[in-house]
């Protein structure tokens, strides 16, 4: 099921059109410092530290895209992943055949978090090479003001990245499970994405402070830890605790839904 679903999927032209989207980010990020640069004595974040080493470019891309638009492809990956065989007619038959409907949603799980894996891997070697031409590779300043050599900045680099699938991956969950509920891939997907919109607007409210913790996207930005010193994985531990929460509470939500769902009228 893994197999047949991740050949589906790189047949099908949005796979490839979210991959150009999401690698032309961290290039237009590089161009956009060439053309105009931060000033000398520029705040340390991630786009002004790209130009004194490319490596920041992939880490200035991952989180321009991780509030928007990786949960944007984790909504459209995971929306239509059961919804969309549903309305197409092709639901009952693939459960006609002998695979166990637990395999068959972990199935399509599998296959979302490796294609989410895909994204960020585009946006992160495309990040590495434009930032790497344009701006060199060389040792790493951290935003704390101490330097990494750039064998342990790539392994950190690495790090980020995994988090930041883990933290659209938990949101993919959620999508699986609307999925699993209609028939309408579109009205899956816009739903999924709803979540994560209203997740940042309550994120953005001090009034609901006492909500923060619970909520996906106040962790989606804290692999910025890995780049300081000393890094203080607190507030990454939450924030996979909660991502797995997510991942764990509606996987099963979408197992009970699927093992009880009549796909044969």
């Amino acid at each position: 099921m893994f197999r047949v679903e991740l050949g589906k999927s790189f047949h099908r032209w949005r796979t490839w059109l979210l991959a150009v989207v999401l690698g032309a980010v961290p290039a237009l990020i590089v161009v956009a410092l060439v053309l105009n640069p931060p000033p000398p004595g520029a705040g340390g974040d991630f786009i002004s530290l790209a130009t004194r080493n490319g490596l920041f470019a992939p880490l200035a891309a991952l989180a321009v895209v991780q509030p928007f638009l990786l949960p944007l492809t984790a909504g459209l990956l995971s929306g239509d992943a059961i919804a969309g065989e549903a309305s197409a007619g092709t639901l009952r038959y693939l459960l006609v055949r002998p695979v166990r409907r637990s395999a068959f949603v972990l199935g399509k799980y599998a296959a979302i978090v490796v294609l989410l894996c895909s994204a960020v891997g585009i946006i992160v070697a495309v990040g590495l090479l434009a930032g790497g031409l344009t701006f060199g590779l060389g040792e790493v300043p951290t935003l704390s003001g101490s330097t990494l050599s750039l064998g342990e900045a790539f392994l950190r680099l690495l790090g980020a990245g995994l988090y930041a699938v883990a933290g659209v991956a938990g949101l993919a969950a959620v999508g699986l499970f609307i999925s699993s509920l209609t028939e309408s891939g579109p009205g899956a997907t816009v739903a999924t994405v709803a979540v994560a919109i209203i997740g940042q607007i309550l994120g953005a409210l001090s009034s609901l402070e006492f909500l923060h913790p619970y909520l996906l996207n106040t962790y989606w930005l804290a692999f910025f830890e890995l780049f300081r010193s000393p890094v203080s994985f607190d507030l990454m531990g939450q924030g996979l605790t909660v991502f797995a929460a997510y991942a764990a509470i509606f996987l099963g939500l979408a197992l009970t839904v699927m093992s009880r769902r009549d796909v044969l009228s």
